[in-house]
């Protein structure tokens, strides 16, 4: 396997708040890499970075081996990406946005994604009436259309009923399976634990832990070892 995606050092910081001090870490090809952490740890401001959204104040962030803040259409081409808010056009609807990205990709994967995220009910309504649920699918399925070789997913499967979820699993396994590197942010403990290759858990700008699942959980539950990684109480 090789690194898809490499964090070196990176440091982001906003007036006195340093979202991110100094984090090292990596995902490799061909493997679902999940980062987890508490609200205000670091994560959307890492991933950001990763997919050219914001510059680092200093380190680096390296996807398929180029800076993605310099990166051109073409490197921006192999990477697919799933924003937080959704990041979809309004107006438009689910079908003429996913054909619209099919014809700039050449994509033969639309049918395939439309039918396994049951896009289908939906297809003709404007993105702005859909629900949370509904536009998740619709953002996973644009973010994959382009047969990316990186894919940055963002909470993928918030607000899809349990039905849902596991197609969504069963998705990003199989691109996985494909050689792609998968990025996953999520708080689901048994999202990450059912997926992930690899964990990271950032807590204060900072690396906490960076293993298998297993490994982090030391034979007990990762829900546990997080909590105690991160100083953080149940509610």
């Amino acid at each position: 396997m090789t690194r898809a995606v490499v964090v070196e050092d990176l440091r982001r910081v906003f007036g006195d708040t340093r979202a991110v001090d100094g984090a090292t870490w990596a995902a490799e090809t061909g493997q679902i890499t999940c980062v987890l952490g508490p609200n205000g740890a670091g994560k959307t401001t890492t991933i950001e970075c990763l997919e050219g959204l914001q510059r680092p104040d200093s380190g680096s962030c390296r996807v398929l081996g180029v800076d993605p803040w310099q990166a051109g259409a073409d490197h921006r081409a192999r990477v697919g990406v799933m924003l937080q808010d959704g990041g979809l056009p309004q107006s438009v609807s689910a079908a003429r946005l996913l054909g619209h990205l099919q014809r700039l990709y050449r994509s033969h994967r639309i049918d395939e994604l439309v039918d396994r995220l049951d896009i289908t009910p939906f297809a003709r309504t404007p993105v702005r009436r859909l629900s949370g649920g509904q536009r998740q699918r619709v953002a996973l399925a644009a973010a994959l259309l382009g047969d990316p070789e990186v894919a940055f997913l963002d909470e993928p499967t918030a607000g899809l009923d349990p039905h849902a979820r596991l197609a969504v699993w069963d998705l990003i396994r199989e691109r996985r399976d494909e050689g792609v590197a998968l990025v996953v942010t999520t708080h689901g403990f048994d999202e990450a634990e059912r997926l992930a290759d690899r964990i990271v858990i950032l807590d204060r700008g900072t690396v906490v832990a960076d293993d298998t699942p297993a490994a982090i959980a030391g034979g007990g539950r990762l829900e546990d070892a997080y909590f105690a990684l991160t100083g953080g109480t149940r509610g």
